[in-house]
């Protein structure tokens, strides 16, 4: 295992495509970017605990796009937005 020392803005390249980018972070988190191709499985640890899954090849946890709202929702949505504003603005 090798432990480095990284500043935000920082890149490790591993193998020929993959990138991890440090962004910073605070005393308790590590804020980083992973570039790598989608054939990649990519989990944290604790999905892997959350599963019962160990990180061993074939244990792969799936993660799937979220299907997209319907133009009616995004427009509801957007009608309780534009009421929650107005109402805050009145109570100002």
């Amino acid at each position: 295992m090798l432990k480095l020392t990284v500043k935000a803005g920082e890149y490790l390249l591993v193998g020929d495509n993959i990138k991890l980018v440090f962004t910073g972070g605070s005393a308790n988190n590590m804020h980083i970017l992973v570039d790598a191709p989608k054939s990649m499985n990519i989990a944290r640890s604790t999905a892997l605990e959350k599963y019962g899954m160990a990180a061993d090849p074939g244990n792969e946890v799936k993660h799937h796009k979220d299907r997209e709202l319907s133009p009616e929702a995004k427009e509801k949505i957007k009608a309780i937005l534009m009421e929650e504003r107005r109402k805050a603005r009145k109570q100002r």
